[in-house]
C-alpha cells in the first residue's frame, strides 16, 4: 500500500507518493486546494492507501503557523471522509527552502523555480522522505 503526502497551503497543495513497497517518495501533482478532496477521494479509489501525511506548518518556535486554521478542518474531514487510512502530522518546516534548493541543484531554469506549483509537489516529497526517515530512525518497540 502507498502513503501519500500533502504539502497543502490556501491555493494549490502538493502531492507526493510513495511506491507501494514503500521505499522511495516521488512527486505525484500539485492540485487546486478546492478540489483536493475530490482528487484525493479519486485517487485512493484506484490505489490503495495505507495513510496520508499532512504537512504541520509550524514556526521556528514551535507554534503552530496561521495556515494551521485551515488545515485541522482538512484534516477533521478526512478522517471522515476516509475513516480506514490514517492521517499524521509531520512537521513541515524549512520545506519550502529545502524545495529551492533541490531545484537548484537539479539545474531547474530560474522561470522553473518560480513556478509555485513545482515547489509544492516537491515540498510534499521531501515531508514524505522526511516522514519515512524519521520512521526508519525511530527506535523499534
Amino acid at each position: 500500500m502507498r502513503i501519500l503526502s500533502i504539502d497543502y497551503g490556501k491555493k494549490r497543495t502538493g502531492v507526493a507518493v510513495t511506491d507501494p513497497l514503500q521505499i522511495i517518495a516521488n512527486g505525484l501533482a500539485t492540485v487546486e486546494t478546492c478540489k483536493l478532496e475530490q482528487w484525493l477521494m479519486q485517487y485512493v479509489a484506484q490505489e490503495p492507501v495505507e495513510r496520508i501525511i499532512v504537512g504541520w506548518p509550524r514556526q521556528m518556535n514551535g507554534e503552530d503557523s496561521e495556515n494551521m486554521r485551515r488545515i485541522t478542518p482538512f484534516v477533521n474531514r478526512l478522517h471522515k471522509l476516509l475513516p480506514n487510512i490514517s492521517v499524521d502530522l509531520f512537521d513541515e518546516r524549512f520545506t519550502s527552502v529545502l524545495a529551492h534548493r533541490a531545484m537548484l541543484q537539479g539545474g531547474l531554469h530560474r522561470k522553473a523555480r518560480q513556478d509555485r506549483a513545482i515547489v509544492d509537489e516537491i515540498s510534499a516529497t521531501i515531508i514524505l522522505q522526511d516522514w519515512m526517515e524519521s520512521r526508519n530512525n525511530s527506535p523499534k518497540t
